[in-house]
Formats: C-alpha cells, structure tokens, sequence
C-alpha cells in the first residue's frame, strides 16, 4: 500500500533520535502511553519489523536491506528496549501489542504485514489474532506459543547477566559474540551501536534495553499463547531456525500441528537468530505474504539457501 497521508488535526509527534553515534534515519513516534523510537523507510506496502528481546530495530537493518525501496518497511524499538519508552511496568503482550495497534494507526498505514522475531513474533500474532483489521499477514521467525520453562529460565539467566557494564565498545563486542556465537561480524558491531551507550561520564557502555523490563519481559511470555494463536484468522508464516535453543523442534512440531494451515519453514544449519543470520530468506518471505495479502507479486530478493516448507 502506498504511504497514507495524515489524517486531519495535529501532526503525529514525530521527531530525530539523538545519538552520539549519528545513526540515521530514526524518529520518535507517539503511540498510546509511550514514544516509541522506529526507523520508517521506503515507499509501497507496508511491512512493520518487531525484534526480540534485549535486542533493538537495528537487527533488521539487513533485511531492510535486502527489501529494498519498493516496500515500506517500519523498524520499531518496543518497549523498555532501545531509545523507546521505559515505563515501570507493562511489559506482557496486551501492553506490547497496545503499542504497535497505536503505532499502526498513527502511522496511517491501514493494513500492515508485521514480521517479528522472537518476543516480536510473540506480539505479531497476538496482534493479528485481536486485530485482523490492522494486520493483514504474519512472517513470525523462530516464534511458538509452547516455550518450556527450562528455556525461558536460561533466558531469564542470560537477561540478568547482561545487566552490565562495559570498559569499551571492544568489550561489547566479545561479550556478544560470545552470547551469540552463529552471528557474523557485522551483526555483532550492528547490535553493539544500536544497543549499547554511555553511561556516565566515565564513559563506560551499558546496555539500552533497561534490565528490569526485560525480566519482566521474559515474565510476560511464561504462559502458553495457544488460544491466540488459533484464533489468528490472516495468513502467517512461520520460520524456525535449525539449531534454535528457543523454539525446540518437539515445540515447533506442536505449533505446526495447531495451525496446519500456517506456511512452516525450517532453516538449516541457523539458531534463533534468523533475520541477522540470514536476512534474504527472511526479506524473500516478508515478500512471498506482501504478494499473498496485497495481491501484486513483487520482485524476490535473491536468496542465499533453498527453503522446503515443513512437511
């Protein structure tokens, strides 16, 4: 869909992030009880990018890339993460999902595909199963509503430790690579500047996803969202990487089995963190569901690897 104009009466607020870093393109957006930091790009359908937890928009800067010009793509801070809003409380899905309803609408888009990641792809889905007129269709990566316990307590664990600070950029980036071994290079530098900043005048970096909402974060996701994943009535694909440590394979198995209809793709030789690790199958995905749910086929990025949905 083509960028809507504004409707009527005062502009949304809508103005440059500051950072020491000059990073471009981003803009602060007033949606419901929070100013959430997003990046708005391109022109032609619009697709709004959810990331997980701990993370930032900066995670989807290659498949932004890949997308090219000809599809708006909305990169989004949720939340207690990056430089949005970091209320006191607020952190389960009906908050989460409240705010990209209220970022929609502001942003006058009118139907949307929302990709997520993780906790993002959490919220897509809740979104869509609410909302079907806001969202036309979900590209959910490494998402399923049956998370065991064990998994979300090392995520807890992992949360906790990352409440840290750090002598210098250097740092950050040995301890994320260390966190997330499959990620390239680029990815980690990319997580670095967009997720770390000065936090003082001693000048040592701490992470901007504040550390008691991600905890509360991690809270909000310890039930099952099976009821809301059944109800989802627009199209939604589900991509799982591999070797994820999130998403087991008996899990995505369950998910597959609640919504047969669902497209299911598994990625090989990829863990959880599928839009860094490979941005063209993704962006080729949020591809396939805009031609599914605006009815134009576009031009496919190129992709690196062939993907067979699950059996």
């Amino acid at each position: 869909m083509n960028r809507a104009p504004r409707p009527a009466g005062p502009a949304p607020h809508a103005t440059p992030a500051a950072h020491p870093d000059a990073l471009q393109g981003l803009a602060f957006v007033a949606a419901g009880e929070v100013e959430l930091c997003v990046r708005d790009a391109g022109a032609g359908p619009a697709v709004v990018l959810l990331h997980g937890t701990t993370a930032s928009l900066g995670v989807w800067d290659p498949v932004v890339e890949q997308l090219g010009r000809a599809v708006r793509t909305v990169a989004v801070d949720q939340r207690g993460h990056g430089r949005s809003g970091k209320p006191a409380a607020g952190y389960g899905a009906a908050a989460y999902t409240a705010d990209v309803l209220a970022l929609v609408r502001e942003l006058g888009t009118g139907p949307v595909v929302v990709a997520g990641h993780s906790l993002g792809a959490r919220n897509a889905v809740v979104l869509a199963a609410a909302h079907p007129d806001v969202v036309a269709g979900v590209v959910a990566v490494d998402y399923t509503p049956y998370v065991e316990p064990a998994v979300l307590d090392a995520l807890e664990t992992r949360v906790r430790g990352g409440d840290r600070t750090f002598a210098s950029g250097a740092d950050v980036e040995t301890y994320l690579h260390e966190r997330y071994p499959l990620l390239p290079a680029d990815a980690v530098r990319r997580r670095r500047r967009y997720g770390y900043a000065p936090a003082g005048q001693d000048r040592t970096l701490r992470p901007l996803a504040d550390p008691a909402a991600m905890v509360r974060t991690v809270d909000g996701l310890r039930r099952d969202f099976a009821a809301e994943t059944r109800a989802v009535g627009v199209p939604v694909t589900l991509l799982r990487g591999e070797h994820s440590a999130i998403v087991s394979p008996r899990a995505f198995a369950a998910t597959r089995a609640l919504r047969p209809d669902f497209r299911a793709v598994e990625l090989p030789g990829l863990d959880h963190y599928v839009p860094e690790e490979d941005p063209r199958t993704v962006a080729d995905e949020i591809v396939r569901m805009l031609d599914r749910t605006t009815g134009r086929p576009r031009p496919r990025p190129a992709t690196e690897r062939t993907s067979d949905p699950c059996p």
